[in-house]
C-alpha cells in the first residue's frame, strides 16, 4: 500500500505532466487522476466512519446497562415510616435509584415490593437496587448477568435469540417470527 504523503507528491506530479500533454490523452489521464482523488478520499474518510461506528456502539441493547432507569423513582405498595439520624420520624412513599442505604443500621429498603409488585428492592453495596431489574444484582445482591442477558423478573435472560424476551425484557416476536440478534424477524 503507498504512503499517503507519497500518494500526494505522484498526484501533484500527474497534475504537471496532464498540462503538458495534448488534449487527445487526457480522457485517459482524467480518469487516472479520479481513481487516485477517489483513493486519498477514502484513505480519509473510511477511519472517520469507522471511529463514529465504534462511538455509536454505546446505543446498542448488548452495551446498554439500564440507561433507560437512571432517573427511576419506585413508588412503594406499601408507605412506611422510619426514624432518622436526628431522632425525627419519616414517611416514605418513593426511593430513587441508588438511594443510600446501609444492611445494619439504615436500611429502607430490606426486600421492600415497589411499583405493584414489578419491583424488589434491596440494600446492595450500600445503595437501594431493583433486583427484579438490575442487571448487576439480578435476583440476589452481586449476581451479574452475562453478556446478550437483561434480567427479567430476577433471572438473566437471553434477549438476543429468545422470542419472548427480543432486545429486552417482555418483547415478545409475533407467533413464527424468530428473534435474532435481539431484533424480530432479522434478515
Amino acid at each position: 500500500m503507498t504512503p499517503l504523503p507519497l500518494l500526494a507528491f505522484t498526484l501533484v506530479r500527474d497534475i504537471d505532466h496532464i498540462l503538458r500533454l495534448d488534449s487527445e490523452r487526457m480522457a485517459t489521464i482524467n480518469s487516472i487522476l479520479v481513481l487516485k482523488l477517489t483513493a486519498i478520499f477514502c484513505l480519509i474518510i473510511f477511519p472517520l466512519l469507522l471511529s463514529s461506528i465504534n462511538a455509536d456502539q454505546n446505543s446498542n441493547f448488548l452495551y446498554d446497562n439500564d440507561a433507560e432507569d437512571q432517573d427511576e423513582e419506585w413508588i412503594l405498595d406499601t408507605a412506611f415510616s422510619y426514624d432518622n439520624s436526628r431522632g425525627k420520624s419519616l414517611y416514605v412513599k418513593k426511593i430513587k435509584k441508588g438511594t443510600s442505604c446501609d444492611a445494619k443500621k439504615y436500611n429502607i429498603c430490606n426486600g421492600v415490593p415497589a411499583n405493584n409488585g414489578t419491583s424488589m428492592l434491596y440494600c446492595c453495596k450500600k445503595h437501594c437496587r431493583n433486583v427484579l431489574g438490575d442487571m448487576n444484582n439480578c435476583g440476589v445482591c452481586g449476581k451479574k448477568c452475562k453478556f446478550g442477558q437483561r434480567c427479567c423478573g430476577g433471572v438473566c435472560t437471553d434477549v438476543v435469540y429468545n422470542p419472548m424476551h427480543c432486545g429486552k425484557c417482555n418483547k415478545a416476536c409475533l407467533p413464527g417470527v424468530p428473534c435474532d440478534y435481539g431484533y424480530c424477524g432479522y434478515a
